[in-house]
């Protein structure tokens, strides 16, 4: 299995997470039992989309309400709290190895089998197999002040055809036999379906350079960013001169360092795109990347949310309908803050990197200090989400953030600006 996840500081926030899962001794066929839907030709399934990730509500084995991840890059469907399985008794069948997302570090994870998912009460996946994590690797409360509970992997959709329309905030599922291809303002991309996940063909061109690159990406709509590119993984894939350094997210097994660029252009079939915010990683050096499938990155929703999304398993076919929000610049957090939700209602926050030089940096701000003010309001009133989009505003916006530190109150102004 494979599946992947990273996180940025702000404007990506916190929501994208690369992990890449490695089940080494197989997750057979056998395990994957087919799902049991109710007769319909389509549903609609309202989300909630936070922190650029869709977010569905599920009722897990008929009684406990939880919220998951909608993640057409992921396999298989996760369960990243270990104590719900561990209440309801329900017996892991053995132990799995998966890889930690640097690819080269083992984590475990457990088999659970017969679990039902139920969505909007019309949508059953019945005698489902998941992943149940040994630890909450993944730490998704903290990164995005929203109490999750797993990731909903494509084993429970990937017969539809699915449509996400991230403006209306609804995920529609057509039966292969009932789908129509939409005609208006659609453009038609191939993919490559691998292990149920969609991958892509792309072109992209550094900047400063004459030289186009021909890339891989998988589709990945449980990564809130708009692209990451795994560098060294192309000939010509190199940093680019303009990018921001620092711990760029988490994953199985903890935090990434990387850094935050742009592509000064990005071609999906006929769509060019433009200062493309992207991350790019650095792979670690024993790691295997055999698990890539060839891919140089990952798409991820900050660029795909310009899109109303129809991604056809069946055919290997990717739809686009453009939306206005299409050629909107991409921006990037102006305050160098990466900020974490702690306390039991996830309302205190807590600053666990800060970006060298940046305004938060020059403020004098520093990992481990606790934001307790911003502006008028108290933190605890604002959520993750309402605070990335103040840390985010126009350049020149000035800020007045109150923390503490050792006991003791501070209180400094931000001028924001632009960090690449």
């Amino acid at each position: 299995m494979h599946a992947k996840k990273v996180l940025w500081p702000n404007c990506i926030l916190f929501g994208v997470l690369w992990f890449l899962v490695d089940i080494h001794n197989g997750l057979g066929q056998e395990w994957l039992q087919q799902q049991r839907i109710k007769d319909f030709a389509r549903i609609d399934l309202p989300f909630q989309y936070i922190n650029d990730l869709i977010v569905v509500d599920v009722i897990f084995n008929r009684s406990v309400p939880l919220r998951f991840i909608f993640d057409t890059g992921a396999e298989h469907t996760i369960l990243t709290k270990r104590e719900i399985t561990d209440l309801l008794r329900l017996p892991y069948r053995r132990v799995i190895r998966i890889r930690g997302a640097d690819m080269s570090q083992d984590l475990f994870a457990y088999l659970v089998t017969d679990v039902h998912l139920e969505i909007e009460e019309r949508l059953h996946a019945a005698n489902q197999a998941i992943l149940v994590l040994d630890d909450d690797y993944f730490r998704f409360d903290e990164l995005t002040g929203l109490q999750i509970h797993g990731i909903l992997g494509a084993d429970v959709f990937k017969q539809f055809v699915v449509r996400i329309n991230y403006q209306r905030q609804l995920i529609t599922l057509f039966r292969v036999p009932h789908f129509k291809p939409p005609r208006h303002n659609t453009e038609i991309v191939d993919l490559d379906i691998y292990k149920n996940k969609p991958y892509l063909y792309v072109k992209g061109r550094l900047p400063q350079s004459d030289m186009t690159l021909q890339l891989k990406l998988l589709v990945d709509t449980g990564a809130g960013l708009p692209i990451l590119l795994n560098i060294d993984t192309h000939p010509l894939l190199k940093l680019p001169p303009n990018t921001v350094p620092g711990n760029i997210g988490a994953g199985l097994g903890g935090f990434l360092q990387g850094y935050v660029g742009r592509l000064e252009e990005l071609h999906i079939g006929p769509f060019a795109l433009y200062n493309v915010l992207t991350n790019f990683q650095q792979l670690h050096p024993d790691a295997d990347t055999s698990f890539l499938h060839g891919r140089h990155g990952i798409l991820g929703n900050q660029l795909l949310s310009r899109f109303v999304v129809y991604i056809d398993y069946s055919k290997g076919k990717l739809y686009l309908q453009p939306t206005k929000q299409l050629n909107k610049p991409f921006e990037f957090d102006r305050s160098g803050l990466l900020i974490i939700a702690s306390g039991p209602l996830l309302n205190h926050y807590t600053v666990h990197y800060v970006v060298p030089g940046s305004p938060a940096h020059l403020a004098g701000i520093q990992q481990g200090d606790e934001i307790v003010r911003i502006g008028i309001w108290p933190a605890e009133l604002l959520s993750l989400q309402g605070i990335n989009k103040i840390l985010r505003k126009k350049p020149g916006k000035k800020v007045h953030i109150t923390y503490r530190r050792n006991g003791q109150k501070h209180r400094v102004t931000l001028t924001l600006r632009d960090l690449i």
